[in-house]
């Protein structure tokens, strides 16, 4: 797999349109998928989705073909993500969720509610943490996999999933959300 994967970012690097066509196509889904679930907010996850990958086709020569890719790129759609929600509070635009979360649960409307109020406080948290998080629960990948594509230990990716978990928890009691909240519609929501 990573041998096609060079080819074809050789072809890209030869300006074969073709090649950037297919490597965006390849990756572009998942792009979306992350920028959403950081972003909360479709039109923003489309335009950093195409920030994403036109940043990636400039700098392919700057990728390491002896690493994975997939680590390079998810860190490149993650840095404009989080340039993306820098920018909106610096604007002062506030932050609504216009449009359910994917992967919350969409159940009776306690849980929805508690679904947005978990997506609002992650956005809180510190950017690894909130990786780590979202591609545990959201995508629901192992600690091992994780680590390797964060590109930290193991001992690292339980820790910082294990602080958000706290994190969220008393982010969403100091805002009296957990009061009403039953402790499954709590676990629930996490997943």
């Amino acid at each position: 797999m990573l041998s096609q994967l060079r080819k074809l970012v050789n072809r890209c690097l030869q300006g074969d349109q073709l090649a950037m066509a297919e490597l965006v196509g390849q990756y572009e889904q998942r792009v979306f998928a992350l920028c959403f679930r950081m972003l909360g907010h479709r039109q923003d996850a489309e335009d950093v989705t195409q920030q994403t990958l036109i940043r990636v086709l400039r700098n392919l020569g700057s990728w390491d073909q002896g690493r994975e890719f997939e680590p390079w790129l998810f860190a490149i759609a993650g840095n404009r993500c989080r340039t993306a929600l820098s920018t909106r509070a610096r604007r002062g635009r506030a932050q609504p969720i216009s449009e359910p979360i994917p992967d919350l649960t969409p159940d009776p409307q306690p849980a929805s509610q508690l679904s947005e109020e978990i997506a609002l406080a992650i956005q809180n948290l510190r950017p690894e943490y909130q990786d780590a998080f979202r591609l545990f629960h959201y995508d629901e990948l192992s600690y091992e996999e994780i680590a390797e594509r964060m590109q930290r230990p193991v001992g690292t990716i339980k820790t910082w999933i294990h602080r958000t978990r706290l994190e969220l928890v008393q982010q969403l009691r100091d805002r009296g959300v957990l009061e009403n909240c039953r402790e499954e519609e709590m676990t629930h929501a996490l997943r």
